[in-house]
């Protein structure tokens, strides 16, 4: 006689597929380009900076932009930032306090001709907003540029050294200081997006 047996064995398995959720993030960013020509009309030198956008003007731009009613621009005003007792940029500056650096133009070197210069933009198109043209600073003095600043505001000034304004932006050249004389112009084109 022979003795069949069969082991009785169970086996499950289980998947479940969902559709992908979706997300999306807005991460403030900005770039300046900053050309510099000589006084023989050549250029000496272009750089890109990928700034910082401080948290002070992140805060501005949402509380205008979600809760705000009737608000006015004023400004935006940029300006140059000066190699001069230079430490650093960082996210929580303000123009009140920026212990990191020093602006250029008015009391560090180098100088430039007239006010912190107006931006002027074109419209928003993909998440993106630039200047409707680049600003230019007619230098008057050798020096070293660090990088440049964006202001903008209740109380914002085109006057250099005024610490009026809320700091949207600043930022350094990544490839380091860039020196400067009396008779170059620095044309600088900023956008940013989120």
């Amino acid at each position: 006689m022979t003795d069949e047996t069969a082991h009785a064995r169970e086996c499950n398995d289980a998947s479940v597929t969902r559709g992908a959720a979706l997300g999306e993030a807005a991460n403030a960013q900005g770039r300046y380009v900053i050309d510099c020509i000589g006084a023989d009309g050549r250029i000496k030198w272009c750089e890109t900076i990928e700034n910082i956008v401080c948290t002070i003007g992140k805060n501005l731009m949402l509380d205008t932009a979600l809760a705000g009613s009737a608000y006015t621009v004023v400004g935006p005003y940029m300006g140059l930032i000066s190699s001069t007792s230079y430490t650093a940029v960082a996210a929580a500056d303000t123009m009140t306090s920026h212990a990191g650096w020093l602006e250029a133009g008015g009391a560090n070197a180098p100088t430039y001709s007239g006010n912190r210069k107006t931006a002027v933009w074109s419209a928003a198109a993909a998440g993106a907003k630039a200047l409707s043209a680049a600003l230019v600073y007619a230098v008057t003095s050798t020096g070293t540029v660090k990088g440049a600043f964006l202001a903008f505001g209740t109380a914002a000034s085109a006057t250099k050294d005024d610490t009026g304004g809320t700091l949207w932006s600043a930022g350094t050249f990544a490839t380091g200081d860039k020196a400067v004389v009396n008779g170059d112009t620095l044309s600088v084109s900023y956008s940013t997006s989120l």
